[in-house]
């Protein structure tokens, strides 16, 4: 009777195991595209037989599919107010900050623009300035807080000028999709599509190592913003994302943010 008690047990076990998805699919900001694809490595590599799916794209574009019905099992975003919105909604657990970023410059050497003039390049009427779509993604959100601190730094009328003259190149609903294998802010200032584009460092810094010529800008510490990154399970989530999720903000996964030119939350 005890050897058919342990055998039911172990069975019950081994069921609850083999419902526990081995894949874990990932939705996350694209500007994670580089080091979360490391940060899965690692953690495949800790934890044979799973897998993390990635998907990546606009926060604000991801946040709206999981609104509206998609499965996954983590969101890692690069605001902390779109997996709120999820929490708020009843399709997530409460997001946990897990890295941070700022805001840099791209714009081609020969142009001249430097940390100490990019504020009066930008707001210089010929100058075409590239940004991502506010709302949509984050970056473009943080952009535009960057055009308020502007202003409220001895330049009247800043903020007008600049959202109303921003190309918002990336990042939207309609924008086209990046390249396969490389920097879509990269691309896009090859086929200079603008003559500035205000984007995250980390961006920046891989859009720099791709295309010979172009120039990483310091925005000023006194109008640029922080980009504070979230993490959320979603509803349904088992162990192996749990698991996922612990790995990020532990030190191994934290390392690798790190390496990629993350800063801690």
């Amino acid at each position: 009777m005890r050897a058919l008690v342990i055998g039911a047990a172990a069975m019950a076990c081994a069921a609850a195991a083999l419902a526990q998805p081995a894949d874990v699919k990932v939705l996350a900001a694209g500007s994670l595209r580089a080091a979360l694809g490391e940060v899965a490595q690692a953690w495949e590599a800790q934890a044979p037989g799973r897998r993390a799916v990635l998907g990546f794209g606009a926060s604000g574009l991801l946040k709206d599919r999981l609104l509206a019905g998609e499965v996954a099992q983590v969101f890692a975003s690069a605001n902390m107010e779109h997996p709120q919105a999820l929490a708020a909604a009843g399709r997530a657990a409460a997001p946990q900050a897990f890295a941070s970023n700022r805001l840099c410059a791209l714009a081609p050497a020969e142009a001249g623009v430097t940390s100490a003039n990019l504020v009066e390049r930008l707001l210089d009427p010929a100058v075409r300035v590239g940004t991502s779509t506010p709302k949509a993604d984050p970056s473009g959100d943080y952009t535009w807080t960057m055009f308020e601190r502007i202003e409220q730094h001895g330049h009247p009328g800043a903020f007008k000028t600049l959202s109303s003259k921003a190309l918002q190149l990336a990042g939207g609903p309609a924008s086209p999709p990046p390249p396969a294998n490389r920097s879509v802010y990269g691309a896009l200032m090859e086929a200079r599509q603008a003559d500035v584009f205000i984007t995250y460092c980390t961006n920046a810094v891989i859009a720099v190592r791709e295309v010979p010529g172009l120039r990483r800008i310091e925005v000023p510490d006194a109008v640029n913003v922080a980009a504070r990154y979230g993490v959320a399970l979603l509803n349904g989530a088992g162990e192996p994302a749990q698991d996922f999720v612990r790995f990020l903000l532990g030190p191994a996964g934290q390392a690798v943010l790190a390496r990629h030119g993350f800063a801690a939350p």
